[in-house]
Parts: structure tokens; sequence; C-alpha cells
């Protein structure tokens, strides 16, 4: 199947691209940093940190949070301690739910 050329994104998450590239701007700027200095730190290239500036939703997500925490951005109202707690509890609780959800495969016989 061919890939779309364009994929439809809600108001809620290109605001919150948006949002989050200004942000990255904003404090790469505020820092005095080049896009190429901050590309170097991240390991990615400078045309990556150029497009994560823009809000291009299809970057990888691993490079826009890397480049977020080299910048000091909390992408997450937490510190370090309770992000770690909140990963440890959902991930007690993702092991007590199933491994894959399925539509159900046929009808209830509850005639008596």
């Amino acid at each position: 199947m061919a890939k779309p050329e364009t994929r439809a994104y809600s108001s809620y998450s290109r605001d919150a691209q948006a949002l989050l590239a200004q942000m990255i701007r904003r404090a790469r700027i505020e820092r005095e940093m080049t896009a190429q200095d901050l590309a170097d730190r991240a390991g990615v290239s400078r045309g990556l940190i150029q497009r994560i500036e823009r809000g291009d939703p299809g970057c990888a997500i691993g490079a826009v949070f890397e480049v977020a925490a080299i910048l000091g951005i909390r992408l997450f109202d937490a510190d370090q301690q309770t992000m770690t707690a909140h990963l440890q509890a959902n991930g007690a609780t993702l092991a007590l739910l199933p491994k894959s959800v399925r539509p159900s495969g046929g009808t209830v016989k509850d005639d008596f």
C-alpha cells in the first residue's frame, strides 16, 4: 500500500508540535547555541534540528526528546525521581493487563 503524501493531524496535535518547536528554538537561542552546536551534542544533523524547530511532525520522537533534554526543557511536569516512580507504577499496571486487545469474534449466546 502506498504511503499517503500528507497525514491529517488534530488541531491539538499541531498546536503541541508548534509549541514544543518554539520552546526548543527559544531555549537554543537563549543558550546562545547554533543549530550545528546542538546537532553535534544530540548526534543528529543540522537539518533535523531545523525541522524540529519548524515543528515538522515527521521527526523521530526520540530525537525531539533528546534535543529537548539537552536544552533543559521538561516535557512532563515531573522531576527525575517522580518520573521514575511513574514508570515503575505504570510498568506494574501494564504487567497485569493483556498484551494485546482483539475484538470479540462471536456473539454471546445468553438464551438459557
